[in-house]
């Protein structure tokens, strides 16, 4: 493995996946530091039978964006899984939801 030199990298990750129980977010930022950093969004977008895993880098240098690199793949999706949902009048029901990946981030 090659050592990457760096001076300061920072990483925000940004509505990862979407989910119903709350957790504790002690770790949460609101904003990156724009004096020498990497924000770094991570996504995924349902389409059909494939999902697109979306990455976002702002790179920041001196409180200036210098770079916005956007990459998209397409990835399988998981397929659905049978849950109870509740609509917008409060009754539940058991419906088919999009299945979702789960996120593990390793910073060097």
């Amino acid at each position: 493995m090659r050592k990457i030199k760096q001076i300061s990298l920072f990483v925000l990750l940004v509505s990862l996946v979407s989910c119903n129980e709350k957790e504790n977010k002690e770790d949460e930022v609101s904003s990156a530091d724009k004096k020498a950093s990497i924000e770094t969004v991570l996504s995924v977008q349902h389409a059909g039978d494939s999902d697109i895993l979306v990455t976002r880098h702002k790179v920041w240098k001196d409180h200036k964006l210098l770079k916005e690199i956007v990459k998209k793949d397409t990835i399988p999706a998981l397929g659905d899984s049978l849950q109870v949902v509740e609509d917008e009048n409060g009754n539940e029901h058991n419906a088919l939801v999009k299945k979702d990946y789960e996120f593990y981030i390793t910073v060097q």
